[in-house]
């Protein structure tokens, strides 16, 4: 099985390098101008994930909700006017980077933590991390396994070619124990194994194991979440390497959502307060002077029609994840700053 796994991790080293070279060579089409494909498209095409409740999943309706789908529109909205000029691409945690290496997807937003070794091995840029995470562990309710102590022996399932494979190699190796790994190459694998009780434990980002408890078979009280967590996970919208523009579009549309509700400028009250603010620094925000237009190359007024298309990133947040949303999970680290988070914006000047 070590060596089975070793094969299929060199193959997809292999693909990925590939793929990074190829975009270093002239006439490739990928080294550059993807906001102007983006704009001769009509639409920016963005990689999900396969289903995941509260970050990207399809309603009753057949209609794209979640997380990820909201920065998507965003970002539409700020380059294409229109926050519906999107098309939803599902990728899976194998074939997510190749997919965008290959010029299949304009913008990946699907899970994917910020590492070292994917930016500066791979062709891709983060434009910047939107949601912090961290890995954690589900059981059944009726499990033994209470605490990370209880791993020794277990049968752990995770998704290949994650970071959480890594992680939970190198904290039971670091203390000794053994483990049964049992690996998947998308979400559906993923919980079929765990449900289906040919996995004991089920390891990814809390937030992640949230969602898929929230539609367990049996309901979410039939599973827990042990309560440590082994790892930091900042969850990145990734770019391919080569287009300044385009990086520096998706960083600033993230940083406006940030900046939003540092401001307490919603999505109802954007205009109102574009036309009655006394604070000139909140109309710059919302209607530049026109510097960040010239630079992003982007039509006047983009940050009021992000705020107007999909609110400010607090609004995003407890629609999806939190107070109003099945989830429930509360910010902790996707606070702003001033109230003991991680998220802030530079400055807008």
């Amino acid at each position: 099985m070590p060596k089975e796994r070793a094969r299929l991790w060199l193959r997809w080293f292999i693909v990925v390098v590939g793929f990074g070279i190829l975009q270093g060579l002239p006439g490739q089409g990928l080294a550059g101008h993807i906001l102007d494909m983006v704009r001769a498209n009509g639409k920016v095409r963005v990689g999900v994930s396969e289903g995941l409740t509260g970050f990207s999943w399809k309603d009753a309706q057949g209609q794209w909700q979640g997380l990820d789908i909201d920065l998507a529109r965003a970002v539409a909205a700020a380059v294409l006017e229109d926050p519906n000029k999107t098309t939803f691409v599902e990728v899976t945690s194998t074939n997510r980077f190749p997919v965008l290496l290959a010029g299949k997807i304009d913008l990946l937003l699907r899970n994917t933590t910020y590492t070292f070794n994917r930016e500066a091995a791979m062709g891709i840029l983060y434009a910047g991390v939107y949601f912090h995470d961290g890995q954690g562990f589900m059981v059944p309710a009726a499990s033994p396994i209470q605490h990370l102590g209880d791993l020794n022996g277990a049968t752990i399932c995770f998704a290949q070619r994650t970071t959480h494979e890594r992680n939970l190699a190198d904290l039971l190796t670091s203390r000794g124990w053994t483990y049964t790994p049992v690996p998947a190459d998308d979400l559906k694998e993923l919980q079929d194994l765990f449900f289906s009780g040919k996995a004991q434990v089920m390891t990814a980002d809390r937030g992640q194991l949230a969602a898929i408890r929230a539609q367990a078979p049996g309901g979410p009280e039939a599973f827990r979440l042990l309560p440590e967590v082994i790892s930091e996970e900042p969850l990145g919208a990734v770019v391919r390497a080569g287009d300044d523009a385009w990086f520096l579009i998706v960083r600033w549309v993230i940083f406006a959502l940030i900046e939003a509700e540092e401001r307490g400028i919603t999505q109802a009250n954007a205009r109102t307060i574009l036309t009655t603010s006394t604070n000139p620094a909140d109309k710059r925000f919302l209607i530049s002077d026109g510097l960040s237009e010239k630079t992003l190359n982007l039509k006047p007024g983009w940050v009021l029609r992000v705020i107007e298309a999909v609110g400010n990133y607090g609004e995003i947040y407890e629609r999806h994840l939190g107070k109003d949303s099945p989830l429930k999970l509360e910010r902790g680290p996707n606070r702003l700053s001033k109230n003991g988070g991680l998220l802030y914006s530079p400055p807008f000047r």
